[in-house]
């Protein structure tokens, strides 16, 4: 063979050669282009779904630390690859985020950078004091509870909104309600501040009105009113329009959780005549009308309770001695005083003195 024949068959295996190491590096390019893209990189261990939580002001590389202390990811070089081409690095943002078990490096990244994270819901009933709703926030939202405490006690935070430290709780309407993991502690009262507007729509200022109580008053009351009957709503009404009565005639409204709520001991079942004594503006027995502030934070029913009372000629009510949690409603002193014996002796026979 000629030798130029030699040349061209040499040079034509060089150039297939080398489009074959090519096509295979390309391949090669592929294959870890696809891993670290699109190949599963969570693994929780037998669960199908973990919430990850990115506090305010993380950086990607706590992020990153997380995700790998935790092990919900199973390669870090590779999710940190890809976070780094996608720039997630610049666009780190706080919440609660929904991870999904296998869920791949580019659908992690996607949320995470979008910020596309799961609310949380808040629910908040029986609470009783400030310190209870600053805790029981604090446990499911990112805002600090000690900070959230100051701006309840603060007057200057109060009188925003014309009323008082004392008074302050009634701003708080009990619900159910959806917001982010990272609401800060002036986040919420916002939003809280929002709601309690929606709910004192035009109808409810109307009837708040026409009891003649402020709305202040109005959540006071409902407070009591809850306090006395936490099981059964048909009975509020009763009781609501019960207050109203002695309140226009200057009768004080001896409430007995509003002793338990002045002595700030909540585990009392009976008050005895000894605690009606007690020195508080809290003592419904000594002085006339409301308490400065509510006993707990009414939620909507006892509110609307207030609003829509029972009109009735009562003035007196006793815990029934069948411990059903409803009530014996009077309008004689006489009438009321053979319901009290009646519980009284239930009470003892049960062994219940305090």
């Amino acid at each position: 063979m000629p030798v130029a024949g030699k040349k061209i068959s040499f040079f034509k295996k060089v150039i297939v050669s080398f489009l074959f190491l090519m096509i295979a590096g390309g391949g090669i390019a592929i294959y870890w282009g696809y891993k670290l893209i699109y190949q599963p990189n969570v693994k929780l261990n037998g669960k199908s779904v973990e919430y990850f939580y990115i506090p305010t002001g993380s950086s990607f590389d706590d992020v990153i630390n997380s995700l790998t202390e935790k092990q919900v990811i199973v390669n870090r070089t590779s999710f940190q690859r890809l976070a780094e081409l996608k720039k997630y690095k610049k666009k780190v943002k706080p919440g609660r985020y929904r991870i999904r078990n296998n869920m791949n490096n580019n659908e992690l990244v996607n949320m995470l950078r979008a910020g596309i994270q799961e609310p949380v819901l808040l629910a908040f009933n029986n609470i009783r004091t400030k310190e209870q709703l600053a805790s029981r926030v604090g446990k499911k939202l990112e805002a600090d509870s000690l900070q959230l405490l100051e701006i309840l006690n603060s007057n200057e935070f109060a009188a925003k909104y014309n009323l008082k430290k004392q008074t302050i709780l009634t701003l708080f309407i009990p619900n159910t309600y959806e917001m982010y993991w990272n609401t800060s502690a002036d986040e919420f009262i916002a939003r809280m501040v929002k709601e309690y507007d929606n709910f004192w729509n035009e109808k409810r200022k109307a009837k708040a009105k026409e009891i003649g109580l402020s709305r202040t008053e109005v959540a006071i009351l409902a407070s009591i009113v809850q306090a006395e009957q936490n099981r059964f709503d048909d009975e509020k009404p009763v009781i609501a329009g019960l207050y109203l009565n002695r309140l226009k005639i200057g009768m004080p409204l001896q409430s007995d959780p509003t002793l338990i709520y002045a002595l700030g001991d909540f585990s009392i079942n009976r008050v005895l005549n000894a605690d009606k004594e007690i020195d508080s503006p809290y003592n419904t027995y000594k002085n006339t009308g409301l308490p400065p502030g509510p006993i707990n934070l009414p939620e909507i029913s006892s509110l609307d309770a207030v609003l829509n009372c029972r009109k009735s000629n009562y003035l007196y009510m006793c815990a029934k001695e069948d411990f059903s949690g409803r009530h014996n409603f009077s309008v004689t002193m006489e009438q009321h005083a053979v319901f009290a014996r009646r519980f009284r002796e239930a009470l003892d026979k049960h062994n219940i003195k305090r």
